[in-house]
């Protein structure tokens, strides 16, 4: 089954009235900014939130399409759901995806 992906691009305006254009793509929901993913981040290893269809020869074009790097190694994890109490109500935090993107040595990522 084949899924067709389509892509974004984000404006947002900067102080001195000058537009940038930040490139997006709907399989990737952002970094996963943790103390793991900071420390993995200088040795070349970045970690991604995703969507539960990606799969990684999709998230290599993306990844590739958005900050024009090309990864090694992808590797796809599911995160579980949890149960939360929250002033005596249980409730559910949804899970979801991640992925872990290697990088060739000397190839960097930067988030805005």
């Amino acid at each position: 089954m084949a899924t067709t992906t389509k892509t974004k691009t984000k404006k947002t305006t900067a102080t001195k009235g000058i537009v940038e254009s930040a490139k997006t793509h709907p399989l990737l929901k952002g970094p996963r900014i943790t103390e793991k993913s900071a420390i993995n981040a200088e040795h070349g290893v970045y970690t991604f939130n995703i969507t539960s269809n990606a799969n990684k020869s999709e998230l290599k074009k993306a990844i590739n399409f958005v900050y024009g790097v090309t990864p090694e190694r992808i590797a796809i994890t599911k995160i579980a759901d949890k149960t939360v109490t929250r002033r005596g109500i249980l409730s559910i935090k949804r899970g979801g995806k991640k992925a872990v993107v290697h990088l060739k040595k000397g190839d960097k990522i930067t988030f805005a």
